[in-house]
């Protein structure tokens, strides 16, 4: 497949960048700075393309088979942002012109109350967190509602609390309720889920909470 990833030099760009080459697939990673990244292939291609602007986005996306957003903002967030949403939106369009329909992203579980929390997640562990990701919250719920709201086959990863340890293979797959205990995964995991899903049609138009 040729997949183009978003936020390729993110945490978990970087991983998906990573696993797809390896696993042979045709990349094209969008970047801001190449230097940042450290996968090399000669089935990767390093796009410097603006990922917010629709018009620098579409010829990347041409021939692509899926696009993938990884992107995300890195803390701390002290104000509004929109870079999710602002993403989801050029992505879309740039979609939509290029004729590209399989849209996979990543979001936050810890930004929807889900009817698997249990009574501490709900009435603690989720308000404390909202309030300290509150920014990047915000733009992760309006980027989900554009997503959403879009015609393209699109699935939503929804992974609680990201970690650097190595990738497992093993993890669990919910829906909107949620998993109960959902509390870590880690970013290589994440690209592992985002990777199988891409030629998954069960997870077309879902949102769907990973966990360890």
């Amino acid at each position: 497949m040729r997949l183009v990833i978003l936020g390729a030099t993110g945490g978990i760009g970087q991983h998906v960048v990573g696993q797809a080459v390896t696993a042979g697939h045709e990349v094209v990673a969008v970047v801001r700075d190449p230097s940042v990244l450290t996968t090399r292939g000669d089935n990767l291609e390093v796009s410097t393309a603006d990922a917010l602007d629709s018009a620098a986005l579409t010829p990347v996306l041409s021939g692509a088979d899926a696009v993938i957003s990884a992107l995300g903002v890195r803390p701390p967030v002290k104000g509004p942002v929109s870079l999710l949403a602002n993403g989801a939106t050029a992505a879309l369009k740039a979609m939509e012109a290029a004729g590209v329909t399989r849209f996979l992203m990543v979001s936050a579980a810890g930004a929807f109350p889900e009817a698997a929390d249990g009574i501490g997640t709900r009435l603690l562990v989720k308000p404390l967190v909202g309030r300290v990701f509150r920014y990047s919250f915000d733009d992760t719920r309006v980027a989900e509602e554009i997503v959403r709201a879009s015609r393209v086959d699109w699935t939503i990863a929804r992974p609680p609390r990201l970690t650097d340890d190595p990738r497992t293979g093993r993890y669990r797959v919910g829906d909107e309720r949620g998993l109960k205990g959902a509390f870590t995964i880690t970013r290589a995991d994440v690209a592992d889920f985002l990777l199988r899903a891409v030629g998954d049609a069960a997870t077309h138009r879902r949102a769907i909470v990973i966990a360890k």
